[in-house]
């Protein structure tokens, strides 16, 4: 499996490079997370990294290379791809004559 060296910001990680595995299409995960073990044999603690770019390329703009920012938060952020076949946000079916709720 492939990996790269990979620079993490913020958080517990600030300013060191980990190998990450890349996919297949070389590209490192969105997010990235590390269990942190608790010292009192507890629940181990998640540290959640989501990934950015690191710069970008002069000519055509494209990236080139990602580093992770710490995510004090953790959770989803709410902006998922949304499909023309889905539903609309909000459960409505979106139909005339439907009852609204």
């Amino acid at each position: 499996m492939k990996s790269h060296d990979t620079l993490f910001e913020g958080g517990p990680m600030d300013g060191r490079t980990l190998p990450v595995p890349v996919g297949p299409t070389g590209n490192p995960p969105k997010t990235y997370r590390i269990p942190v073990p608790d010292a009192a044999g507890g629940p181990p603690t998640v540290l959640v990294y989501r990934r950015e770019p690191r710069a970008y390329g002069k000519r055509l703009g494209l990236v080139r290379g990602w580093k992770y920012v710490h995510d004090p938060v953790g959770g989803p952020t709410g902006l998922r791809a949304r499909l023309p076949w889905g539903k609309p946000p909000g459960g409505a079916s979106g139909k005339p004559g439907d009852p609204q709720d």
